[in-house]
């Protein structure tokens, strides 16, 4: 509900703090008084497209705030948490428009942007008038509007849908890769069979590539070793030293201990000769190879490194590489039988849908011929008895909300051929096609603000209490804010303003003022009678506001 609205410097009002109440609140003035500019004060804040100038001439700025309270549960909480935002049972709006055209907007004291306003203004306020484009009168509205009335849970729907959309994705994606697999079968069936042939094994490259260069530096080295190893043996140093040790171990008994060190040190340098002469031999070992083992490690190194160049891997890789195809492979064998699955989850999909949107449909049509009864029982009373209102559903392509396309079409006589509602019918019919639409549609609007616009426009008499009527009755357990020109309408009005202009210093202001009962007698005999407000009108008044 809205609460409260404060304007500063907006157009031709400088200061105007007003506090709106539940059920029906009028607002009534001369023709040009500035009732309109209320409303666009209201659009500018809830961040509706409207004038482009709006600042008060001579003004910095212009700001509006609305004061609005929600109710647990209110859809707009909805639009708060996915803003980011948060709001207590207060939610407050402030907008301000600078002189050179920049806006800047807050909710509940934190910067936002318009785009948040006007989705928080689609749950808070519904205006409706002659030139509503954004309620009734828009076609892409009615089958949101039918469903509310039916009391249609959409949500059934929505879930099936969404599932379809779900295994028809899963299907396409399946078939997209099948088909990519296929095209690169023979390359999987060839390029796995070279590696499984191979076998590489983690760390083998490095293991060949040691091997290879280590025989191919013994062809080098070789000679060198057998001749060093033929200097260290009996041939050579291991003889000569022997030789020695002998005869000096000969001589030792009669040198009086002169040659003990001497031979111990040599004892010990036959034992480090002999340790050095097993190592070379064992290094002879190592060199020793057959050619043909050279060409064999050589071949392997180069197949392994053929592969890991032409697949673009790590040679240490090429085993996880080929797992990697083999396992395409698999899914390749198994995918016929994998679509085959798939495209009979898309058909249960598809079935469950059917069922849903069918129920859908068959609880629209039903619903459609109660809404057409009962908007035909309010076109009466209000003079348009020979109007004729329908509910046309047409099938439509499928989708989230069902496949059922709905429109409002109207025919003002009999015999003349129906159409969109803001094509066929007049100015003064319109208002009260949507007024009788609004009164059956009412169902699911708590927590909304409705406004209309002057939607009392070309009606008056019997026709204008009619309309009078049925927008309070509209309000009960309700808040509603109608502009309007007829004193059969404010009269029903629970709360009551005057819209004035007047002009002050040569500056001219809209000014708003709360009408008590008394007041309220002299604004209806005003709008009775016009300029000269005769005792006759005033008690014409009194009796609008006791009826």
């Amino acid at each position: 509900m809205l609460r409260a609205l404060e304007i500063r410097d907006m157009l031709l009002i400088d200061r105007l703090d007003l506090r709106f109440q539940p059920g029906l609140n009028v607002l009534t003035g001369e023709t040009g008084a500035g009732k309109s500019i209320l409303l666009d004060c209201l659009g500018f804040v809830l961040g509706w497209r409207g004038r482009a100038e709006l600042v008060r001439a001579g003004a910095q700025q212009g700001e509006v705030t609305a004061v609005f309270d929600l109710a647990p549960g209110h859809p707009a909480r909805e639009v708060l948490d996915e803003a980011g935002l948060e709001a207590e049972g207060e939610l407050i709006l402030r907008r301000v428009n600078a002189a050179d055209g920049r806006k800047t907007a807050w909710v509940n004291d934190r910067r936002t942007s318009g785009e948040v306003l006007r989705a928080l203004s689609d749950v808070l306020v519904e205006l409706h008038g002659q030139h509503d484009d954004r309620g009734l009168l828009n076609p892409r509205g009615h089958r949101q509007l039918l469903d509310a009335f039916a009391g249609a849970d959409v949500a059934g729907v929505r879930s099936a849908w969404s599932a379809v959309a779900s295994a028809r994705k899963a299907l396409a994606e399946a078939e997209a890769a099948l088909a990519a697999m296929r095209a690169e079968e023979d390359y999987l069936r060839h390029a796995t069979g070279e590696l499984d042939a191979l076998d590489p094994k983690p760390g083998e490259e490095a293991e060949l590539d040691a091997r290879r260069r280590l025989m191919q530096g013994a062809v080098r080295i070789r000679d060198d070793v057998a001749r060093a190893f033929q200097a260290l043996g009996p041939e050579g140093a291991e003889g000569m030293m022997a030789d020695a040790a002998r005869w000096l171990d000969g001589a030792a008994a009669k040198a009086e201990g002169a040659l003990d060190e001497a031979i111990g040190a040599l004892g010990r340098a036959i034992t480090e000769l002999g340790e050095a002469a097993e190592g070379v031999e064992r290094a002879l070992d190592v060199l020793s190879f057959d050619p043909r083992e050279l060409e064999r490690v050589e071949e392997r190194l180069f197949a392994i490194r053929g592969l890991a160049r032409k697949h673009d891997v790590l040679a240490d890789d090429l085993g996880d590489f080929a797992e990697g195809m083999r396992v395409r492979l698999v899914a390749l064998d198994g995918g016929a039988e994998n679509i085959k699955g798939l495209r009979a989850s898309v058909a249960t999909a598809e079935a469950g849908y059917d069922r849903a949107a069918s129920d859908l449909s068959a609880l629209r049509a039903g619903a459609a011929g109660r809404l057409d009864t009962a908007i035909a029982a309010e076109l009466a009373p209000l003079k348009m008895e020979r109007a004729h209102f329908s509910t046309v559903i047409t099938p439509g392509e499928a989708g989230p909300e069902g496949r059922d396309q709905v429109e409002f079409t109207v025919a003002t006589n009999p015999g003349a051929p129906a159409g969109p509602l803001n094509r066929i019918a007049s100015g003064g019919e319109l208002s009260r096609f949507l007024l009788a639409l609004k009164v059956c549609l009412a169902r699911g609007q708590a927590g909304q603000t409705l406004i209309f616009d002057e939607i009392d426009r070309g009606v008056g008499g019997a026709t204008a209490d009619a309309v009078g009527r049925r927008l309070e009755r509209l309000a009960d357990g309700a808040q509603i804010l109608v502009v309007t020109h007829s004193p059969q309408v404010a009269a029903r009005g629970a709360h009551h303003w005057r819209v004035e202009k007047r002009v002050a210093g040569g500056m001219t202001t809209s000014t708003v003022t709360a009408l008590d009962d008394g007041a309220r007698v002299d604004e209806l005999a005003r709008m009775l009678a016009g300029e000269n407000v005769t005792d006759a009108a005033r008690e014409a008044a009194r009796v609008l506001l006791s009826g």
